[in-house]
């Protein structure tokens, strides 16, 4: 079972999750984190530049890019990574990665599995959860076993990026993105969700059977798992008081 930890705001979501990271840092200044995009890690990227951390040597691998966007738009992966997680943590921007950053996109996929390998793997994953149940751009039907690939997005996920974007009409149908795969070999995931209208889909991931239908629903098969979430998104958690009573009982240890 995931260890779920339900908070009352974003913001406090934001530390608990800057906690796993420092610690993690402090641990190995060389670690390597997979970085979300999106609103829901605003919070933890905030957290973490507050602390100051020198987080030089770190490297990082984005989940995920669209495809057909041009060089330097504002929305595409590679600018918000750098504007929202490499510029204000102080990352070397050298050593962070983004999917197609370099060579065709055919060969897109394969190269960017091979990075992270000669990275070592990916010591921790940031997520966030779409209202479709994907977690990066795996869209509902992908495969477990799926590694870094080009994907087309459904109409409900370009709706809910519209907010990004001058007009519906302007989001990419296409991205690439890891897989479920790639994701699950991550030897930590932190998967964060915020408001209502992510409750159906974060319990379905968390409680819920494990489907395809719901990529999500994949991390219930991850050997270390840390949910954390807002007490909206948590409203349709069926086991949320006994996550509650398990966070405030924590072993001395398991709160270092």
């Amino acid at each position: 079972m995931a260890e779920v930890v339900i908070v009352e705001t974003p913001d406090a979501a934001g530390e608990v999750a800057a906690d796993e990271i420092e610690q993690l840092v402090r641990s190995n200044p060389r670690a390597v984190l997979g970085l979300a995009t999106g609103s829901t890690p605003l919070t933890t990227w905030r957290a973490l530049a507050a602390r100051k951390l020198d987080l030089t040597q770190v490297r990082g691998f984005a989940l995920d890019e669209y495809v057909g966007l041009p060089v330097g738009h504002p929305e595409s992966y590679r600018s918000v990574i750098s504007r929202e997680v490499v510029e204000p943590l102080g990352l070397t921007p050298s050593l962070v990665r983004v999917p197609a950053d370099s060579g065709p996109i055919e060969t897109a996929g394969v190269d960017y599995e091979a990075a992270i390998t000669a990275a070592g793997g990916v010591d921790l994953q940031v997520l966030g959860i779409g209202s479709t149940g994907h977690i990066g751009f795996n869209e509902p039907g992908s495969s477990f076993a799926s590694l870094t690939r080009v994907k087309t997005l459904t109409e409900q996920t370009r709706r809910d990026n519209a907010r990004f974007f001058d007009s519906p009409d302007d989001v990419p149908v296409h991205c690439i993105t890891q897989g479920l795969g790639t994701i699950m070999r991550a030897r930590h995931l932190v998967l964060l969700a915020f408001g209502a209208g992510k409750a159906a889909a974060l319990a379905g991931a968390v409680e819920g059977p494990v489907t395809a239908s719901l990529p999500g629903s994949a991390i219930q098969l991850h050997a270390r798992v840390t949910v954390i979430v807002d007490e909206a998104a948590a409203s349709q958690l069926a086991y949320a008081d006994y996550y509650r009573y398990a966070w405030a009982n924590r072993l001395d240890w398991e709160k270092l």
